[in-house]
């Protein structure tokens, strides 16, 4: 039913639009570039290769860096690096900072590299995209660069969504992170707390309860969903008392048990014989419509158990 956005579109394709864009764009740049453009891979002298202070990735594992290094020592640098030119001669790493890293960890002299030539917006949205597509960023990384895009450039969150390839909602809730109280980001920086932990600690908005969650998140190893629950808890304790203590009668549990037969699909129900909800689940669009024609059937009253067992069926073989 809803088309849902992803990183589907690949760096070299990515890499052409913004060529395409900086042959528009280049001529309004407050410093002239020279065409360095070099089709094909060339080797660049690491020493000359600096690193992009705008770089959204800060925390590189240095383990997994010398596992790399020791890999390039054996292989080689298998992927180019795409760097920029300088106008002092030297080159600025657009894609491939960890790949450089460890080059000059493993002794390299030089390195393969693609020479590129693209606008401070255009590298900086890159940078961005190749780091997301790798899941090198942790969730604060990307919540500031992604902040660092709309608020320099003046961005909506639809266009940067547009742009780095993931669904507006994804945006939104990634740019949450960064209300998040400053030990709480620590834990998520040093990977301690997941992105999961992080959505679901952001609508607690007492500091020290925040921080506690966080802790107890922690040190007791609780999974996304156990946090869930405890903010739930703490959120609506009145709710959640009361939740536990209605008890369901047996006519009630028949009845959600009947209807379960009946639909063939999940259904739940919360509350008591005097007041509730009941839900019905479907995990799919067919699903869905199956559940909707047989509703239908039953209020134009041309459908009996036996027709819906027999309609279950057939659904249930196609």
């Amino acid at each position: 039913m809803s088309n849902k956005k992803g990183l589907g579109r690949g760096l070299e394709s990515l890499f052409g639009f913004y060529e395409e864009e900086s042959n528009e764009k280049i001529t309004n740049q407050n410093r002239p570039i020279d065409k360095v453009e070099i089709k094909g891979v060339t080797e660049i002298e690491i020493n000359k290769i600096k690193p992009n202070p705008n770089q959204p990735r800060k925390h590189f594992d240095e383990t997994a860096l010398q596992d790399l290094a020791n890999s390039i020592k054996v292989h080689g640098v298998i992927q180019p690096l795409v760097l920029n030119k300088l106008d002092d001669g030297n080159y600025l790493i657009i894609a491939g900072e960890r790949r450089w890293r460890a080059s000059k960890i493993a002794g390299l002299d030089k390195v393969p590299a693609v020479i590129k030539e693209y606008t401070d917006k255009q590298i900086k949205e890159i940078s961005l995209i190749e780091n997301l597509q790798r899941e090198d960023l942790n969730p604060i990384e990307a919540a500031r660069a992604i902040k660092q895009l709309m608020d320099e450039y003046h961005l909506t969150q639809e266009v940067v969504s547009e742009r780095i390839g993931k669904s507006r909602s994804n945006v939104a809730n990634t740019l949450r992170l960064l209300t998040l109280y400053p030990e709480v980001v620590t834990l998520i920086e040093s990977g301690r707390l997941s992105a999961g932990h992080a959505r679901a600690l952001v609508v607690v908005e007492d500091t020290t309860k925040q921080i506690k969650l966080a802790r107890q998140a922690v040190d007791g190893k609780m999974s996304v969903r156990d946090l869930e629950k405890a903010v739930k808890n703490l959120l609506n304790p009145d709710k959640t008392k009361a939740g536990k203590t209605q008890e369901q009668s047996l006519e009630l549990k028949e009845l959600i048990t009947d209807m379960q037969r009946v639909f063939a699909t999940k259904v739940s129900a919360i509350g008591n014989d005097n007041k509730g909800r009941i839900y019905i689940d479907y995990y799919s669009r067919d699903d869905l419509d199956r559940l909707s024609d047989m509703i239908e059937l039953l209020k134009k009253k041309e459908l009996t158990l036996g027709d819906l067992k027999n309609y279950n069926k057939r659904h249930s073989d196609m």
